[in-house]
C-alpha cells in the first residue's frame, strides 16, 4: 500500500513537471497570434486632445523652417545632412537654423533677430521651408536686435501660408496652457505643451538692453525653436520663443517668449522702416555691478548724447576727468527706478513723444526732471 502511494505520488509529480515545462510550448501553439490582430474601438478623443489637434493643424501651415547661410561655400553641399543634429547651428556648414511664421498675406515672416545674424552681417543667404515642404528664398527686411526680433520677405511661393492669429500678452496668467511649435534639433513642425510658468521676465538682449516682460514656458523650447511662436489655448500668439535656460542646452523646462505686444509694436516697424524705433531719453547709463558696489541704488547716468531729451533737461553724466558723479535716476513715472531695465520698462510704455517724469538725484539732493522721449535707438536708452 505504501509502495502504491509513492508511485502514484511520484506520478503525479512528475505529470505537474511536464505540465510546467512545456506549458509555454502549449501557449504558443494554442493562442499565438500569427495573423494580424483586430482593432479595438478607441473611442472618442477627449475635448482637451480635440482642441490640441485642431489648434496644430490651424497653426501648423503658417509656421515655417529658416535656414541662414552664413557666407557661400560650394564643399557645404556636399556634406551630409545632419536631420537631428545641433538645431541652431549645424555645425560645418556654417548654416544657423531655427523657426518662423507667417506674419501677413504679403509674405512676410518673424523670427529672431540671432537666427538670421550671422546670414545679415556676413553676406550669406537665407531660404525658408514652408509646411507644405517648398523651399523659397528670403531677404531681411529689418532687425531689431534689441528685441532679438528679425522680419524676412519670403520670394515667390506657389501659395502662400496663412499668417498667424495675433493675440495679446496683456492678459496672460500664470498657469493658462501654452504651445510651442517649432524645428528643435531640426525636426520639422514639432508641437510641445505646457503652461506659462512666469511672466515679467527679464531677458539681456543685445545693444545693452534688457527685454521686460518676457514670458517664461515649461512647454519644451530647444535649440531649433528660436524664432517660432507660442501659442494660447485659441491658437492665438502670445510669444516669439527666444531663448531657455538650460547648463545642458537642451530643454530644462524653462524657456522664455518676447510677448506679442512687443512684438506687435516692433514687427510694423521693421516692415515699414526697416527698422525699430526705440523709445529713449538719450542717455548711456553707467554698469549696474559697478554702482551696486559704490552702494547707489538707481542708474547712473555715464554719459548724456548732445541734442537729446536728456540734454535739453539738463541731466549731467559722469565727469570724465575728475569721475564725480552726476545725475543718478531713482524714479520714473511714479516707480521706483534700481536698474536700468526698470527704467526702460517704464519709458517702452511711455512710447515715442510721449512724457515721461524722473526722480533724479544729484549731491544728495533729489529734483523731479520732465522730459518727451524721442528715437534714440543707437543709444541704450
Amino acid at each position: 500500500m505504501p509502495d502504491r502511494f509513492v508511485r502514484i505520488a511520484l506520478g503525479v509529480t512528475l505529470g505537474l513537471l511536464i505540465a510546467f515545462v512545456a506549458q509555454p510550448y502549449i501557449l504558443a501553439f494554442l493562442y499565438s497570434a500569427d495573423a494580424p490582430r483586430s482593432v479595438t474601438a478607441r473611442g472618442d478623443l477627449s475635448a482637451a486632445e480635440k482642441t490640441t489637434v485642431d489648434l496644430f493643424a490651424r497653426a501648423a501651415p503658417s509656421v515655417v523652417h529658416v535656414f541662414a547661410q552664413a557666407a557661400a561655400q560650394g564643399r557645404a553641399l556636399m556634406e551630409p545632412d545632419d536631420e537631428f543634429g545641433q538645431g541652431e547651428q549645424q555645425q560645418g556648414s556654417g548654416t544657423q537654423t531655427g523657426t518662423g511664421f507667417v506674419w501677413d498675406a504679403a509674405g512676410h515672416v518673424v523670427t529672431n533677430n540671432h537666427v538670421v545674424e550671422a546670414a545679415t552681417k556676413g553676406g550669406g543667404s537665407i531660404s525658408v521651408r514652408l509646411a507644405s515642404g517648398e523651399v523659397v528664398g528670403a531677404r531681411v527686411v529689418g532687425t531689431a536686435p534689441s528685441y532679438d526680433l528679425a522680419v524676412l520677405q519670403l520670394g515667390r511661393v506657389a501659395k502662400m501660408p496663412p499668417p498667424l492669429a495675433v493675440g495679446t500678452s496683456a492678459d496672460l496668467k500664470v498657469g493658462q496652457s501654452a504651445f510651442a511649435i517649432g524645428n528643435p534639433f531640426g525636426l520639422d513642425h514639432t508641437l510641445t505643451t505646457g503652461v506659462i510658468s512666469a511672466l515679467q521676465r527679464r531677458l539681456p538682449t543685445q545693444e545693452g538692453r534688457e527685454l521686460s516682460g518676457v514670458i517664461q514656458t515649461d512647454a519644451a523650447i530647444n535649440p531649433g525653436n528660436s524664432g517660432g511662436p507660442l501659442l494660447d489655448s485659441a491658437g492665438r500668439l502670445i510669444g516669439v520663443n527666444t531663448a531657455i535656460f538650460s547648463p545642458s542646452g537642451a530643454s530644462a523646462g524653462i524657456g522664455f517668449a518676447v510677448p506679442v505686444d512687443v512684438v506687435n509694436r516692433v514687427v510694423p516697424d521693421l516692415i515699414k522702416n526697416g527698422r525699430v524705433r526705440n523709445p529713449g531719453i538719450g542717455i548711456i547709463a553707467g554698469q549696474e555691478a559697478t554702482a551696486a558696489r559704490l552702494g547707489i541704488d538707481g542708474v547712473v547716468v555715464l554719459r548724456v548724447l548732445p541734442g537729446s531729451p536728456a540734454a535739453q533737461a539738463g541731466l549731467r553724466g559722469v565727469d570724465p576727468r575728475s569721475g564725480t558723479i552726476g545725475d543718478v535716476i531713482v524714479g520714473a513715472n511714479g516707480r521706483p527706478v534700481h536698474r536700468l531695465s526698470d527704467l526702460t520698462a517704464v519709458v517702452e510704455e511711455a512710447g515715442l513723444d510721449r512724457p515721461v517724469t524722473l526722480l533724479v538725484e544729484r549731491d544728495g539732493r533729489v529734483r523731479t526732471v520732465r522730459l518727451n522721449t524721442a528715437d534714440v535707438a543707437q543709444t541704450r536708452l
